[in-house]
């Protein structure tokens, strides 16, 4: 398989392209990756490497356009989920070998050496995350600041469970970046996206503090629920995080999860995305002649008009739209 077999994903958000070896092996070392690609294999290359940085992920996607091997540098600090588009590719991670496709995505820590192999195109799609972001975050979840580097399993299910969930949810970033041809989103909904993928990786994927997030802090007590909620409730159309609520509720972040699921049934990312819906539906029943439903949705975190209109219909059994016309009509 050679690059011409796939399509380029984020054409709009090119970062680089060659199809010139010296091109490709000068920028990827400026990069802190090494770059071998045989002399035979030379005359194939097409590299893209295109993406969006977000001011705690980068969501790229990259290809080679033939077969390559890239090492990464101790220099790089970042953690890396790739999630291969059709062909399989061989990732070494420290010394395990693994073969991933689009079934299975490998997750890459900075602490061992990522080596990726590819004997067709390496298409792929990559989310890659800052050591200080998820530092950051695992501090927010345990209440205290970890005090040794986090390890991930090297490898992820993407066919069931969060893998799943987790794949897909990248996938609809991709593709509505592609379809605006840049950041399409506001603060609000990058906030949510960046919250999904590092507390998902955090909580659901195999670390070496995956025994200590599972523990519980202490009890909550109705109060101290009650001011998680509270803080919620008062800042729907702010960009909030998990840190933000621990901090606000006084409570460390795995024990807010663990509540919000006894008590809520829900996490509190989903309590706030469930409250934004609903402001949104009692803005629209009392709004004002010439009031944008697009626009009433935009300002409280969503971006994605249509995607948003079909989760409210789910939702409340009826259209946007139909809920302001029942209004007028009452």
């Amino acid at each position: 398989m050679t690059g011409s077999h796939v399509r380029p994903l984020l054409e709009g958000q090119r970062i680089f392209r060659s199809r010139n070896p010296d091109e490709a092996r000068a920028f990827l070392r400026g990069k802190e990756f090494r770059f071998d690609l045989s002399p035979r294999q030379a005359s194939h290359l097409d590299l893209h490497i295109n993406g969006i940085y977000l001011p705690n992920l980068y969501v790229g996607y990259i290809q080679y356009g033939s077969p390559a091997l890239v090492r990464t540098n101790p220099a790089r600090d970042d953690y890396w989920l790739q999630l291969p588009i059709l062909e399989q590719i061989e990732f070494t991670i420290g010394n395990e070998p693994l073969v991933c496709g689009p079934e299975r995505a490998a997750v890459s820590s900075p602490a061992r050496e990522l080596r990726i192999r590819t004997k067709g195109s390496g298409a792929r799609v990559s989310i890659s995350v800052t050591a200080s972001s998820l530092a950051r975050q695992l501090t927010a979840l345990l209440g205290t600041t970890p005090a040794a580097p986090i390890e991930f399993a090297p490898s992820m299910d993407l066919m069931a469970g969060y893998g799943r969930s987790l794949a897909q949810q990248v996938r609809l970033a991709v593709t509505d970046f592609e379809r605006a041809g840049a950041m399409p989103w506001g603060a609000t909904t990058v906030s949510l996206f960046e919250q999904f993928v590092l507390t998902r990786l955090l909580l659901s994927h195999p670390n070496n503090y995956s025994e200590r997030l599972r523990i519980r802090e202490r009890s909550l007590s109705p109060r101290d629920l009650r001011r998680a909620v509270e803080y919620v409730e008062a800042n729907l159309g702010a960009p909030i995080t998990v840190a933000d609520i621990a901090q606000a509720s006084g409570i460390a972040g795995r024990t807010l999860f663990q509540h919000f699921q006894e008590f809520l049934g829900t996490s509190p990312m989903r309590y706030l995305r469930d409250a934004r819906f609903a402001k949104v539906r009692s803005v629209l029943q009392q709004s004002e002649p010439g009031e944008r439903v697009a626009q009433v949705a935009a300002n409280w975190g969503f971006s994605h008009f249509g995607r948003f209109a079909v989760e409210y219909r789910r939702r409340f059994g009826e259209s946007p739209s139909s809920t302001v016309r029942r209004h007028r009509r009452a």
